[in-house]
């Protein structure tokens, strides 16, 4: 090695060894830090929501304080108690009756309760009866395809229409039997709205024989954008007069005076022109 280097390194380490040199101290922490470190090691580690048990979806739908769960064990009831009617079983059942054909006798009390107070007495589909016993109130009281018929004849009388098919398949025990019993005395109407079958009654002394020509006119001639004024203006511009109401007009009855007013009308003052000669005056001044 070159010996100037060395003579070099050793006056390095010379003028090294001869340069004071001061430590720096530590900091110590502060008392406050210290405490804050204690408390936070002390308390156990929070656990965030997202990891906690969970509620499972079926527990939840089973859960007897949830409205969802009441409303279903309330379905159930209306259900079975529409088909215990159209099956021809109309006797009124006690609800442990009804939660024992349903497959429901695990419901709380609590549900038994809202249930006995305020859903089935409340429902326009539940009829209570005075023994607190409970048995489906359909829309129509109709047995047999007797009454039916009987229905049907006083709403074509009364000029109420028809009944709804579904109304009748609610409130008939046996309903489709029956209809086809009747099949000859009633007759079939889709609500052009809804698509719903209208049944009513098929009154066979209401027919009259039309013309075929007569018959071709009328359907030919579509009126169902036109309403009533549009039609009677069309037929008084053809020279043709519309029916109009011809009947007796109403007369408005005449009011009576009551008493009081004929009492007070007597009890007017009325002059007595024949002792106009005798009467006189006395001012205060004489």
């Amino acid at each position: 090695m070159d010996p100037a280097l060395l003579r070099e390194r050793e006056l390095f380490k010379m003028r090294a060894m001869s340069t004071p040199t001061v430590e720096k101290r530590k900091k110590e922490p502060d008392v406050s830090a210290k405490e804050d470190t204690v408390k936070k090691k002390s308390k156990p580690p929070s656990t965030p929501a997202s990891t906690g048990p969970k509620l499972d979806a079926v527990n939840y739908k089973t859960m007897s304080g949830s409205s969802n769960y009441k409303f279903g064990v309330l379905a159930k009831i209306v259900k079975h108690m529409r088909m215990r009617h159209q099956e021809g079983d109309d006797h009124p059942l006690t609800l442990e009756e009804i939660l024992d054909e349903t497959n429901q006798l695990d419901v709380s009390s609590k549900v038994k309760t809202w249930l006995m107070t305020e859903s089935l007495v409340s429902n326009p589909k539940i009829e209570v009866t005075l023994d607190a016993k409970y048995v489906f109130k359909p829309s129509y009281k109709i047995k047999d395809r007797k009454n039916l018929l009987r229905l049907l004849k006083q709403h074509d009388l009364k000029g109420l229409g028809g009944i709804l098919l579904e109304d009748i398949q609610e409130s008939l025990p046996h309903c489709e039997k029956a209809l086809k019993l009747v099949q000859n005395e009633i007759l079939y109407v889709n609500r052009p709205i809804d698509k719903k079958k209208i049944v009513f009654y098929n009154d066979k002394t209401a027919y009259m024989p039309v013309d075929e020509e007569f018959q071709k006119l009328w359907r030919s001639i579509a009126v169902e954008s036109i309403d009533d004024q549009k039609i009677d203006e069309y037929l008084e511009k053809q020279g043709i007069r519309s029916m109009q109401d011809h009947g007796l007009k109403k007369v408005a009855p005449h009011k009576r005076k009551k008493a009081n007013q004929r009492k007070k009308q007597l009890k007017k003052p009325r002059d007595n022109e024949h002792l106009a000669d005798v009467l006189e005056t006395y001012d205060e001044n004489q």
